[in-house]
């Protein structure tokens, strides 16, 4: 599959995504002003009010432009970038609960800053998903995947060879914790899974019309033609009743000359073969089935068919199944025997 396609935003998408990202900014500079102003209230200092707010909502504007920025390029955010944009608040908050005078005023002195995060992880994620939108790359979720597939594969390697028995149990059980989050929040690698699982469905939606819609298929002996019409014979109605004998004739016919029998070459009947799976995949008009291989659903009812009149009188269920897997083809169980059913209703049918 094709991950690296290329997109363009539609100008409906441009215009709600600019509306979207509109308020992010504007409740991020609110979320500021409103901590200038209660920092101003309690020390009563510009400076001092602007100082806590460039360590708080001005550091945490620097590393959500730093994250947008990265985004936007394609590479994935260091962790430090990450971390920052939750601590940062979470410090300017502490700040306010601590200088506040009133249990009321240490809750809205601490609220107030959560804007900026709030504001700087939506921008954030706005951003990512546009990129990954654009050129189908998630370069934070290849950065985790691979973080956890590393760590996946020493835990697995420890788990096999470490002398110590306690370290390799303990990989073991980590291995298994680890391989619940390869792929967890990778949006690309949902798309692709749809992809196959409707890929099989088509696959399996397809063999199935095929069986159902696919003309019975008849054993037909190769040499055995119809009999040919008895010859008209003069003197014979058209309802065959022979007309009376009269007395002329009665007459003898004259001896026929005798053949010298050293003249005469016996004919011997062709011998009835039988049906070769070529010839029945031929007539099922499906490609002619070979051992080992996957078998469409029509394949298995040509086997079958095949394989239950190799004998005289035609094998049963259970005979049919074992020259099956004797023979070495595949096919589940549970196909199988609905195979026979399709071919038991075509006979019963008397098609």
């Amino acid at each position: 599959m094709n991950h690296t396609r290329e997109r363009a935003l539609s100008r409906g998408q441009k215009i709600v995504l600019g509306a979207a990202a509109v308020p992010m900014v504007a409740f991020g500079g609110l979320g500021a002003v409103g901590t200038y102003s209660n920092i101003t209230s309690v020390f009563h200092r510009s400076a001092t009010a602007l100082g806590v707010v460039a360590a708080g909502e001005g550091a945490t504007l620097v590393l959500a432009l730093t994250l947008v920025g990265l985004t936007m390029l394609g590479q994935s955010s260091p962790p430090a970038v990450r971390i920052g944009l939750w601590t940062l608040p979470a410090v300017a908050s502490l700040t306010g609960a601590a200088v506040a005078k009133t249990v009321t005023e240490a809750v809205v002195f601490a609220v107030t800053p959560m804007a900026m995060c709030v504001s700087a992880e939506g921008m954030g994620l706005l951003a990512r998903r546009i990129v990954v939108y654009l050129t189908g790359t998630d370069a934070e979720a290849q950065r985790r995947n691979a973080e956890v597939m590393q760590r996946l594969a020493y835990h697995r390697a420890r788990a096999a060879n470490h002398p110590d028995k306690k370290a390799r149990k303990g990989s073991e059980l980590e291995s298994w914790k680890l391989a619940k989050k390869v792929g967890a929040g990778d949006a690309l690698l949902g798309d692709n899974l749809v992809d196959v699982q409707r890929q099989r469905m088509t696959t399996g939606a397809d063999a199935a019309l095929a069986g159902m819609f696919a003309l019975p298929v008849t054993p037909v002996t190769p040499g055995v033609t119809a009999a040919p019409a008895p010859l008209a014979v003069e003197g014979v109605d058209e309802e065959g009743v022979t007309p009376p004998v009269t007395e002329e004739g009665t007459q003898v016919t004259p001896e026929l000359e005798t053949v010298p029998s050293e003249r005469v070459t016996p004919v011997t009947p062709p011998s009835e073969a039988p049906v070769t799976l070529e010839e029945i995949a031929a007539v099922a008009g499906v490609p002619t089935p070979v051992a080992g291989e996957p078998l469409s659903d029509v394949q298995l009812v040509v086997v079958l068919r095949h394989l239950r009149y190799l004998d005289d009188p035609p094998l049963s269920y259970r005979q049919a199944v074992a020259a099956f897997r004797e023979a070495g083809f595949v096919g589940g169980e549970q196909r199988v025997r609905q195979a026979w059913g399709s071919l038991m209703s075509h006979e019963e049918s008397g098609a």
